[in-house]
């Protein structure tokens, strides 16, 4: 026998799925972004950032449509409101299923991005200390400065052989 749900609860349903799909696909995007952070492929991050920017904005509008529902129906609008809509609902098992798959996936998305986070300082310190470098390191083998032209200081090992 197929249930019966009310108009509001089946728009409900909807609204949770579609926001544990689009968390789904923060999640990969940001496991794609670590996978190009991880091989060194910095050339995509803009493009990940405009993807995470624009999923960001649909998640809002979803997670925002979602506590508009549970306020409407008399539940807090936060967490703490769909989990006593859960409760008050205890045969809606798609409904828990995916606010259940939101919750986990949102952790894993926190995670991710946390290492991301990560994996951006150490290429950022990498690039300090490859610039660094190629600047000769606290100025202390000057060969040419900054317009290109060769240092005169005469403190420079090199410039004294010469």
């Amino acid at each position: 026998m197929a249930k019966t749900r009310t108009p509001e609860t089946t728009a409900f349903l909807q609204t949770v799925e579609a926001e544990a799909e689009a968390v789904a696909q923060f999640a990969e995007l940001l496991r794609l972004e670590q996978s190009a952070l991880s091989i060194g492929n910095t050339d995509e991050l803009p493009a990940f950032a405009e993807n995470k920017v624009k999923l960001a904005v649909h998640l809002n509008a979803l997670s925002a449509q979602r506590n508009a529902a549970l306020a409407a129906q008399g539940f807090d609008a936060d967490r703490t409101g769909i989990e006593a809509w859960c409760a008050k609902h205890p045969d809606e098992k798609d409904l828990a299923s995916a606010w259940s798959r939101i919750l986990s996936l949102a952790g894993e998305a926190r995670e991710l991005n946390r290492l991301n986070g990560e994996l951006i300082q150490i290429r950022m310190q990498y690039n300090a200390k490859a610039l660094e470098a190629l600047q000769g390191g606290n100025n202390s083998l000057a060969l040419y400065g900054p317009d290109g032209q060769s240092t005169t200081s005469g403190n420079t090992r090199i410039n004294d052989a010469v």
